[in-house]
């Protein structure tokens, strides 16, 4: 595999560098930053990972407030 774009709901939300036969995720959304540097098995581990994180972004996470400026 080479490096690959990750997409979530439409957006380009990072890109993906193949390292030691798994996945590094490299973000490039503030809204998953915390997901930046995460290895990952597989595409579908990742996806399920970056969606699992922005359902339980709340309103009043400091990350979310300072993403809506």
């Amino acid at each position: 595999m080479k490096k690959q774009m990750v997409e979530f709901g439409g957006q380009p939300v990072g890109i993906v560098v193949p390292e030691n036969g798994r996945l590094r995720f490299v973000a490039v959304k503030f809204h998953v930053h915390a997901l930046d540097g995460g290895v990952y098995n597989t595409m579908e581990e990742l996806r399920r990972a970056i969606r699992d994180h922005i359902a339980n972004w709340s309103d009043d996470d400091p990350e979310r407030v300072a993403a809506a400026g």
